[in-house]
């Protein structure tokens, strides 16, 4: 396993749950019965390779997991059916994402659940697939959801073996070889890694000296909100959906990118929120932003993670919606390149080195002595966006109607705010602890007057 995908399952601890949700509105095309839906899922499993495996922690903790395809999948372990109380609408579905979300996956199994959730009006059928993150990023979802609908993406359906064999799985001896064998083979490189760190780093010096444009620095340029402390186990889950036109408009008016529009609604959001309950900090909130490292033209990927973290200011201290959303522009286009400065996949490399043990323990002992709530946060809210399908698309001859997504909080950053677009709308997804918000309802009540609020300035456009 690499260290980038191993590194989720080493900051899981008992109150911060490092899985992602997908969740699809589908409409069958004839009554739904969970027979026919496990034998569709049986009959597209071979082209979803991740789902197939399991975790296997090496011997002493010598190196990362292994990844094993070494048992065959049991759907019963996997799929668990849910019946929404009356009246099935959102209200009741996110209520029970919440409880999904809640609770950590079992690790002797592949890391996965897909829970189907009937009692929707229309007939329509909530799946909800709870996937751990060291599995996929959003990019390698998008393309597992790609696979299995029945339009195949641009690149092409990716077909797997259709019959794919099981792996032996390795004794102990063969596990401690595997792992020094990679470890050896990892060492070799540190030389090159710290080469090429040291270049970045005179780069970013360069670059840092022309720039005029000031980057939020983590925990030291973040104020303290009651987004931002330590977690429970519990989770609270709510959605919003935006017009993709509107946004659009604002980004042609502006100038800017569909990105910097999104920070800029949650940042307005956030803002009217924090004002309401009488806790706007003078400083800016940050926001963490995941961004993908893939190269143009490379291989379609299916699992696994290439993904970076920029941190950008969200301006919710800037009265001006346009002056914010300008702002957090400027901020956004200067954290990328400093991140080009320093090279997109610098972290991932590093990350290979990470000691299993330790790491694993010192994130445990932090969340554990509640740590997060006696200083300030790395950044202060998680806000993600992920292109998604644009056309509708059928899954085996069921309508996909609407789709979600949303990532985990982590100690101490307490919302993450996920946008996933389908077809011409923007669903977004946030995803809290109830013990830090109570009720993640007027949050949301405050995307669509963001919104709102640009689009009465986009006639000022200069």
């Amino acid at each position: 396993m690499e260290g980038v995908d191993a590194g989720y399952l080493y900051m899981e601890t008992p109150s911060m749950h490092m899985h992602t949700l997908k969740i699809a509105i589908i409409e069958p095309d004839e009554p739904f019965t969970h027979e026919r839906f496990s034998e569709e899922l049986v009959g597209r499993l071979n082209r979803l390779p991740p789902l197939q495996r399991r975790v296997l922690p090496v011997p002493f903790a010598l190196n990362h997991p292994l990844w094993i395809a070494d048992r065959e999948v049991d759907l019963s372990r996997h799929i668990v059916g849910h019946r929404l109380p009356a009246p099935g609408g959102m209200a009741e579905l996110e209520t029970l994402i919440g409880e999904i979300a809640g609770t950590p996956l079992d690790r002797s199994l592949p890391l996965w659940e897909m829970h189907v959730c009937e009692g929707m009006p229309d007939n329509q059928v909530a799946v909800v697939v709870k996937m751990h993150h060291s599995l996929a990023d959003g990019v390698a979802a998008n393309a597992l959801l790609g696979n299995v609908t029945d339009q195949p993406p641009d690149d092409g359906i990716i077909d797997q073996d259709p019959t794919p064999g099981l792996e032996p799985t390795p004794s102990r001896g063969q596990q401690v070889r595997l792992a020094l064998t990679d470890a050896i083979r990892q060492t070799l490189t540190l030389p090159a890694l710290l080469w090429r760190t040291g270049n970045a780093l005179v780069a970013l010096v360069k670059h840092k000296r022309q720039s005029q444009v000031a980057v939020p620095r983590p925990v030291l340029d973040v104020p303290r909100t009651s987004l931002n402390g330590p977690l429970t186990p519990r989770r609270s889950f709510a959605t919003a959906t935006l017009p993709m036109a509107e946004l659009k408009q604002v980004r042609q008016a502006h100038g800017v990118t569909l990105n910097d529009v999104v920070l800029a609604v949650v940042s307005g959001a956030l803002r009217r929120w924090l004002a309401e309950r009488g806790e706007q900090p003078s400083a800016s909130l940050v926001a963490g932003v995941p961004v993908g490292t893939d190269l143009a033209g490379a291989p379609v990927r299916l699992g696994g993670n290439r993904v970076s973290n920029l941190f950008t200011s969200l301006a919710t201290d800037v009265d001006d919606p346009l002056e914010r959303l300008r702002t957090i522009s400027r901020t956004a286009t200067e954290a990328k390149a400093v991140q080009r400065a320093l090279g997109p996949t610098m972290l991932i490399d590093w990350v290979q080195f990470t000691p299993p043990a330790p790491f694993s323990a010192v994130l445990r002992r932090y969340s554990s002595s509640g740590a997060a709530a006696r200083h300030a946060p790395p950044f202060n809210v998680i806000v993600s966006n992920v292109r998604g399908p644009g056309e509708p698309v059928t899954i085996a001859g069921a309508a996909l109607r609407d789709l979600y997504s949303v990532g985990p909080i982590l100690e101490g950053i307490g919302l993450n705010v996920t946008a996933w677009s389908y077809v011409d709308r923007l669903n977004v997804s946030l995803l809290s602890c109830p013990d830090l918000v109570a009720d993640l309802g007027p949050v949301v009540a405050q995307l669509r007057p963001a919104l709102d609020e640009l689009l009465e300035m986009k006639d000022f456009a200069q």
